[in-house]
């Protein structure tokens, strides 16, 4: 058995791991042992493909034995299996990061305990999104995404929870409606649904039925991928689910579209008919993402609102249609699922410290947690591409970009992108201001419990009278007391500073990373290997 015919079961696994977790919903320790378990040796899998197809090419796995286009396809190639490695990378820490917290809290039963068979179906589903060969396994992908994430935002039953829920739904299926529209019309135009047949036969339609189908495609993935106007239902509905589930949902979701835009861009319409659309859209979507993060003085919907706009940059590379562009949008979104991640997790954090992810209530938290501050300050200077981290690399490679394309709205895009990314270092810098800089006493509404426990001039705490609690946290130098705010939990800590860590290692090995971005993106761009690996030699010439 040769390791592309595993590529399979970077799917199987998670779902059969998800059944299994559910049979264990009464013994939460034993279920988060074996979710954990099941991603680590699903990333494992992953990081093997990924050795595999980076010297032997894009490999295809047929399931059942069935040819395209009659059968299913699964196709791994350098851009799907890099983005599997780093997902199940993000997915795993956030599992950590949510056992953590459960065993913190107790969890011992009751519906949160369907938090991880549902948390590895939505794995699942981001794997067979990235794997898809065909239109309906990726339509099929984008459904298990939407059953397992409403599952997951809902989690608790809150009145805010269930609204949110409510619309990310109600968005959703309108997206998907339109994505299975788009495919029935494909369908009728080519008879086939298998990508690399479509990239041959699209070609032969007539110009009129192409844009039709490229215009729905796009729609469909836009909405997926939170890009203007279609942003709308984004930053209300990620900030109300749970701390690990707005983490995954902020690192990952978002960028199944984005895949799928630049599959629909790269392999089905390779012309720049839409490129200065997608241009315009690109630049809308920084701006007004940015702008509306300004806006804000709630951490998670600033971070929303940042996320909005940073799909922005992915675009921008997507349309300049160049080997150096879509080089930069690989680099920028394996960038970014890192970064956005860890700093919803440490947002988390930020709440279970403070009581609130308000900025009005928070201060002082620099002196009350320095590991905090730390675990913020890396990440934030990271998105907000400060040198020599990821993310300013990332944007210069995407500015470059746009300078080598010379045309007006490309340079209208490196100012917006340069706009954009002095805003983001506005918006980190409020934060670190008013969350960690500030003493809590000058926060406009304290928190009642945070001013109790700031430090004094000395350095000491006024709540000295509560240190008869056996529980002391030394890392934190914090007491976990009956009226008191719980203790950081070590491994919620600890998987961030992984993230985290990650994140500074993305910066580290920016070189070689960003030559196998370049790498992905001129396999992509010939379209050839891909069509080759799914049809056979010689059928990759359209």
């Amino acid at each position: 058995m040769s390791v592309a015919s595993l590529a399979p079961l970077a799917v199987a696994l998670p779902m059969l791991g998800a059944a299994l977790a559910f049979v264990l919903i009464r013994h939460p320790r034993a279920q988060r042992r074996f979710s954990i378990g099941t991603l680590a040796l699903t990333l494992g899998l992953e990081v093997w493909l990924l050795a595999f197809v980076w010297t032997a090419g894009p490999v295809a796995v047929h399931l059942g034995g069935w040819a395209p286009p009659f059968g299913i396809v699964m196709v791994a190639d350098q851009f799907s299996s890099l983005l599997l490695v780093i997902s199940s990378a993000v997915s795993l820490s956030v599992l950590i990061y949510a056992s953590g917290q459960g065993a913190a809290d107790d969890e011992e039963s009751g519906p949160v305990s369907v938090f991880h068979p549902t948390y590895l179906i939505l794995v699942a589903g981001v794997s067979n999104a990235f794997l898809a060969g065909d239109l309906f396994n990726l339509y099929v992908g984008f459904e298990i995404l939407l059953t397992a994430s409403y599952v997951l935002m809902t989690l608790g039953g809150t009145g805010s929870r269930i609204r949110a829920g409510i619309t990310y739904v109600v968005v959703s299926v309108v997206s998907s409606l339109l994505f299975l529209i788009a495919i029935a019309m494909i369908y009728g135009a080519t008879g086939t649904v298998t990508l690399a047949d479509l990239a041959v036969k699209l070609g032969a339609l007539d110009p009129g039925t192409q844009h039709l189908l490229h215009v729905l495609l796009l729609v469909a993935f836009g909405i997926k991928a939170a890009v203007f106007p279609l942003s709308f239902w984004l930053p209300d509905s990620y900030p109300t689910a749970p701390a690990p589930v707005t983490a995954v949902f902020a690192g990952l979701l978002t960028k199944v579209g984005v895949y799928a835009i630049i599959r629909t861009e790269t392999l089905l319409f390779p012309t720049d008919h839409f490129n200065s659309v997608l241009l315009w859209v690109a630049l809308l979507t920084m701006i007004v993402g940015i702008l509306g993060a300004v806006a804000q003085t709630d951490i998670k919907r600033m971070l929303s609102f940042t996320l909005v706009s940073h799909i922005g940059y992915m675009i921008f590379g997507v349309a300049l249609s160049s080997v150096l562009g879509l080089a930069a949008t690989i680099f920028y979104v394996i960038h970014h699922i890192t970064i956005q991640t860890s700093l919803f997790m440490v947002t988390g954090l930020v709440e279970r410290r403070g009581g609130t992810s308000a900025l009005t209530r928070l201060g002082g938290l620099a002196k009350l947690s320095p590991v905090l501050a730390v675990l913020y300050f890396i990440p934030a200077m990271n998105l907000a591409g400060i040198p020599p981290f990821s993310g300013f690399l990332g944007k210069l490679g995407l500015l470059e970009a746009g300078v080598a394309d010379g045309s007006p709205l490309a340079y209208a895009l490196v100012v917006g992108g340069v706009a954009a990314s002095l805003l983001t270092l506005l918006v980190m810098a409020r934060v670190w201001n008013r969350a960690f800089w500030r003493t809590t006493a000058d926060a406009e509404d304290p928190d009642p419990v945070l001013l109790a426990t700031a430090p004094d001039a000395s350095g000491v705490s006024s709540m000295r009278a509560l240190r008869t609690s056996k529980h002391v946290d030394a890392t934190e130098g914090r007491f976990s007391g009956e009226n008191e705010i719980p203790i950081l939990p070590k491994t919620m800590v600890y998987s961030t500073m992984g993230l985290v860590a990650l994140g500074v290692a993305l910066s580290v090995f920016a070189g070689p990373l960003f030559d196998l971005s370049q790498h992905a993106a001129e396999g992509m761009l010939a379209r050839t290997p891909y069509i080759e690996a799914v049809l056979g030699a010689g059928a990759g010439q359209p």
